[in-house]
């Protein structure tokens, strides 16, 4: 008869359907190209980098959220 393991209830990974992981993608990629656009705008005197920033980093982290939920299942 084989070994089963027992579920444990902290295996410290991440559930692939984690709403706070997608959370943190989105926001993090807005903040962050957010960021970078701005600091564009202030250095080249421009005004229209920081919503193009917007929006490439909300486009990163649908993209990011997007691989981790369509990531195959690991054989643990």
């Amino acid at each position: 008869m084989p070994q089963q393991k027992p579920p444990s209830a902290d295996t410290g990974h991440k559930s692939p359907g984690d709403p706070w992981q997608a959370f943190g993608y989105l926001v993090s990629g807005v903040l962050l190209y957010g960021l970078l656009g701005w600091g564009l705008d202030r250095w080249l005197g421009t005004s229209f980098l920081v919503v193009i920033g917007i929006v490439v980093g909300a486009g990163f982290g649908i993209y990011l959220t997007w691989n981790s939920l369509n990531r195959p299942p690991s054989a643990d």
